[in-house]
């Protein structure tokens, strides 16, 4: 990519200095050089040669490539009323990790003879550490016979998730499309989103999609593999939440197997540390961590590894108080939901009792806030993110504007999504992202602990296998501001993963940075590294289809986020019933009915009998005392998730800094 010819712009304001492309910092006043390799959707589109610069602003790295020369400048935004071509990646930005989102239009000359094209950033793009070569990600289809066999299910199970929610928005046939569907390390990446034809992607296209891998599966899932292409072909599973059900049983069955030696086939070890800092501006620390700061967790020996960063909100030491609170009613939380064995733990309900967790805390939180009559500003509360790795999965439940990050070896991940009116306006389909930031109080939390009642607090839980090593980083605002993890992440939190450093040293250099580099906040941060060594196993999975429930519904990752149920496009769905229900289907109706008959008749006749037994004398109703009422509980509904235009329009103006 190097051109001496072509400058990358500063995206400070005040300097917009030119800087040589191979620069990570501006040479004037050294802030960072974001460097944005976009993807280029467009219909036979031919971007003429590269190192041709397009618009004054897009220099061309090879077809459907370019990178962004002026990175501080907003990009063209298409028109709110013509925003059909772009609201499903809105809409689907909880799946970023798998989808890239809209960037900006671009159009090719000023008489628009050319239609606008959509530029989209973060694609599945490889960058070398010298921002020479630049390249796709490897197709699924190229790279599946050389994946583990706790890897190939892991991208069948992604891509099992996705089916629901793209079909809603009429692109799942973007999951049958070879070329489209990368991978970059464990995760299934899409290049772009391809609109459905009229006729609407079947689960059975897609077991015939799967059945193309068969030649290459690894023996262990071969079997299995098969059981599912068939099931899925012939209608026995006949739903994706069915379909997830039944990979859940296969990653179960990998987790717990053994090698040919008799040994584990994956055996995992987690460290977890934990630093917080009260910041150069700040008078007190309102943050609060899991474990206590500065200690160095091990699993094994410990039962349990837990991370858990809390970004504390208003009031007079308010925020200290409801992080704290937090932490400790988590902790306890989650001591009682793992004291089983990992095989005896289901995924989903798992998933929900960690939504319970959160709103245990909201409710403890918002009960002392109405007992020390605190309103408004006043009200005390907190953010919080958390990360509960099980053997080769990891749980990541958030609420507010603390992030979790995915650090591999093939990058850096943010795998939350802010709770703030950006976010909402995306999700909503109002806005893309880099346009939605430009609007005053986009960095406003929608929601947070403590704030107000459990029934309208939606805090996100979301699921991953973890199939190689990494590191999580969970980080406060303090941090996360101003991209400096996105800046640092390569430089200061890779090299753990290489064995160069360890996270002690990684935690107190992070902490640093946050101080020098930010410093307007408290900052916490927790590190949790995970080493695992995979072997093959000596088993042949299969899959129990026949034993789904009919009945059981899964609830797709990302669970909720920013506060907002994922309406249409993410709601439960049954699983299709038998056309004709079993014939014991009917015993409890009728003997409900025969029942209610003889009860009846019983009634009828005790009140005839009374009658006969009555004085003749009437008695006005005014003299009698009143029968005392006997006292009713009322078993609470679930409840429901908010459909996006049942949004409040309120937002929780904190003292941070967005």
């Amino acid at each position: 990519m190097e051109n001496d010819a072509v400058t990358l712009s500063c995206p400070n304001e005040y300097c917009q200095a030119a800087n040589p492309l191979t620069h990570k910092f501006c040479q004037r006043c050294s802030t960072p050089l974001p460097k944005r390799y976009l993807w280029v959707v467009a219909d036979s589109l031919n971007l003429v040669s590269a190192g041709e610069i397009l618009a004054d602003r897009y220099l061309v790295i090879g077809q459907s490539i370019i990178f962004d020369l002026k990175p501080g400048l907003v990009p063209q935004i298409p028109e709110l009323d013509n925003l059909d071509q772009i609201r499903a990646y809105l809409k689907l930005i909880p799946y970023r990790l798998n989808i890239p989102q809209v960037y900006g239009m671009l159009s090719l000359d000023e008489r628009q003879s050319q239609p606008k094209i959509l530029l989209l950033e973060k694609p599945p793009i490889l960058v070398d550490s010298t921002d020479s070569q630049v390249y796709l990600c490897s197709k699924l289809t190229t790279d599946w016979g050389d994946a583990s066999s706790m890897r190939q299910m892991n991208w069948l199970w992604q891509i099992a998730h996705l089916w629901e929610p793209l079909l809603t928005e009429g692109v799942a046939s973007s999951l049958l499309d070879p070329h489209l569907l990368r991978v970059e390390g464990a995760l299934v990446r899409l290049l772009e989103l391809h609109f459905d034809s009229p006729t609407v992607p079947t689960l059975s296209q897609l077991g015939a999609f799967w059945e193309q891998l068969l030649k290459d599966a690894k023996p262990a899932i071969a079997e299995f593999l098969k059981q599912i292409s068939d099931g899925l072909i012939h209608g026995e599973i006949s739903s994706s939440e069915q379909l997830i059900a039944v990979l859940d049983q296969g990653l179960a069955g990998l987790g717990t197997a053994s090698s040919g030696r008799n040994a584990p086939t994956q055996n995992t070890t987690i460290q977890i540390i934990t630093q917080t800092d009260i910041g150069p501006s700040r008078q007190r620390n309102e943050d609060a961590c899991y474990p206590p700061r500065g200690l160095l967790v091990s699993k094994p020996p410990q039962q349990t590894a837990l991370a858990i960063v809390c970004d504390g909100i208003g009031g007079h030491e308010g925020g200290n108080i409801a992080s704290n609170l937090a932490i400790e009613t988590i902790q306890q939380q989650i001591i009682q939901l793992t004291s089983v064995p990992y095989e005896n733990i289901d995924p989903l309900l798992l998933l929900n009792d960690l939504e319970q967790a959160v709103s245990l805390v909201n409710d403890k939180i918002s009960h002392r806030n109405d007992t020390e009559h605190r309103q408004g500003r006043q009200r005390m509360g907190t953010t919080l993110v958390m990360a509960l790795p099980i053997a080769h999965e990891m749980y990541i439940t958030h609420i507010g504007d603390s992030r979790a990050y995915w650090i591999t070896r093939h990058g850096c991940y943010q795998v939350t999504l802010d709770d703030d009116v950006a976010s909402r306006e995306v999700r909503l389909g109002y806005a893309i992202y880099r346009e939605a930031l430009q609007h005053s109080g986009s960095g406003s939390l929608v929601q947070a602990l403590g704030m107000s009642k459990s029934a309208s607090l939606h805090p996100t839980s979301q699921r991953f296998i973890i199939d190689e090593d990494a590191v999580f980083l969970l980080t406060s605002d303090g941090l996360s501001d101003f991209d400096r993890v996105e800046e640092c992440w390569e430089t200061e939190i890779l090299p753990i993963l290489a064995g160069e450093t360890n996270i002690e040293n990684v935690a107190s250099r992070l902490i640093e940075i946050a101080n020098t580099k930010n410093g307007h906040d408290n900052v916490t941060i927790a590190l949790v590294h995970y080493q695992i060594n995979y072997l093959e196993p000596d088993i042949i999975l299969k899959a129990a289809i026949p034993t789904i429930s009919a009945s059981k519904t899964v609830d797709l990752t990302p669970k909720v986020a920013n506060g907002i149920d994922l309406g249409d496009f993410h709601q439960q769905t049954q699983v299709i019933q038998e056309a004709k229900p079993a014939p014991t289907s009917q015993l409890p109706l009728q003997l409900l009915i025969i029942l209610g008959v003889l009860l009846a008749a019983g009634s009828l006749g005790y009140w005839l009998k009374m009658q006969r037994q009555l004085p003749s004398t009437i008695v006005d109703p005014a003299t009698l005392s009143p029968s005392p009422q006997l006292e009713t509980t009322t078993t609470p509904r679930p409840r429901p998730l908010e459909k996006p235009d049942d949004l409040p329009s309120t937002v929780i103006q904190t003292p941070h800094s967005h």
